[in-house]
């Protein structure tokens, strides 16, 4: 039995929240399928369940090509849906641009991968932030007001003072530095979600801890819900309270941080581990290397496979596995966690114990 801790509530906000997330994208027809009718698609997000929660970081975690930077983009209101629903403080919303995507946008802002490639490079810093502080109606009425609310995003990211950066152009920063700004023009829009879609994949590993050290006190003081997109999973056990792993367009496992990556479940999330950097690898004890790894590349999203869609990797596969979808199943270690793999079916557990006895 686990005892609840003390200094976190015991019941978060629900903020943003995705049910049934899908998205598919139609494929340009060649000449050998002009006479289908069926125009074939890809299948880059099917049936995410997601809940981003206030003061609470959720981190998304999957090889390239898994679909997170699409959740992303669909919870961002950046592409239409092709199912499900999501919900801002419990009320759906579908916006399509002009003031209601500016209003929804208000509360959820996205922060891209790449700081350089999302900044102007003609615009300096200053021009970037007073665009964000006006367009979401927080840039106060006089020039002493605009002044302070700058001042005020550029201390937030600790980029201070202010007057050092507000005349600077995005390539007199360094990678850090341009990250930062990024951020601080997320929050000039005062926002309950920041979407954080690889924040720190393209800077040096010397800054990285930094940036996400920055984005873990921005969540305690202004208590934001974080949605970390990462395929890192070790940092996601350092910065995040909640883990969620993505194959193939399917979430497979989810939980708290802590267990996720320390009792993983499903053979996906292990070969994920396995694939980190470990400096206990480096002895050449290769059986304590381990465990064994998923061969193979990703499926294609086009015509994914039957079934659990990891199971001609998994080294665990069953006969079920190649036909049947797994459901998410309660692991039973530790409260909600969870993962989308027969392995822990009632009935298949209850064998595996039968035949261990």
């Amino acid at each position: 039995m686990t005892t609840p801790t003390t200094d976190a509530p015991a019941v978060r906000e629900e903020v943003l929240e995705a049910v049934g997330l899908t998205k598919h994208f139609p494929v340009s027809r060649r000449l050998g399928s002009l006479l289908t009718r069926t125009r074939p698609t890809v299948h880059a997000v099917d049936d995410v369940h997601l809940t981003l929660r206030r003061g609470q970081v959720t981190a998304l975690v999957g090889e390239s090509g898994s679909g997170k930077s699409t959740v992303a983009r669909l919870l961002a209101q950046l592409y239409p849906r092709t199912a499900g629903t999501v919900r801002l403080h419990g009320e759906p919303v579908t916006v399509r641009g002009g003031r209601p995507f500016r209003a929804y946008a208000r509360r959820v802002q996205l922060i891209f991968q790449d700081p350089f490639a999302s900044l102007n490079p003609v615009h300096t810093v200053r021009y970037h932030l007073t665009r964000a502080l006006r367009i979401h109606g927080n840039a106060g009425r006089t020039a002493a007001d605009l002044d302070a609310a700058l001042a005020k995003l550029l201390e937030r990211v600790s980029l201070t003072p202010a007057e050092r950066y507000l005349d600077k152009f995005p390539h007199e920063l360094s990678g850090g530095q341009r990250q930062r700004v990024a951020i601080a023009r997320a929050l000039g829009a005062d926002p309950d979600v920041l979407l954080a879609d690889e924040p720190v994949s393209m800077l040096d590993v010397s800054i990285r801890l930094g940036v996400l050290n920055l984005l873990r006190d921005l969540k305690e003081r202004l208590h934001l819900a974080i949605l970390y997109i990462t395929h890192d999973i070790a940092s996601a056990r350092y910065f995040a309270d909640e883990t969620l792993v993505m194959y193939a367009g399917r979430l497979v496992e989810g939980g708290d941080s802590e267990t996720v990556t320390q009792s993983p479940a499903h053979p996906y999330t292990r070969l994920l581990i396995d694939s980190a950097p470990d400096p206990d690898r480096i002895t050449g004890d290769a059986v304590a290397a381990g465990r064994e790894r998923g061969d193979g590349e990703p499926p294609s999203l086009i015509r994914p496979p039957a079934g659990c869609r990891f199971h001609p990797r998994c080294p665990a596969a069953m006969p079920r596995c190649t036909t049947d979808l797994p459901p998410r199943l309660e692991v039973g270690d530790r409260p909600d966690h969870w993962a989308a793999c027969w392995l822990y079916d009632p009935a298949t557990v209850a064998a595996a114990r039968e035949v261990n006895r």
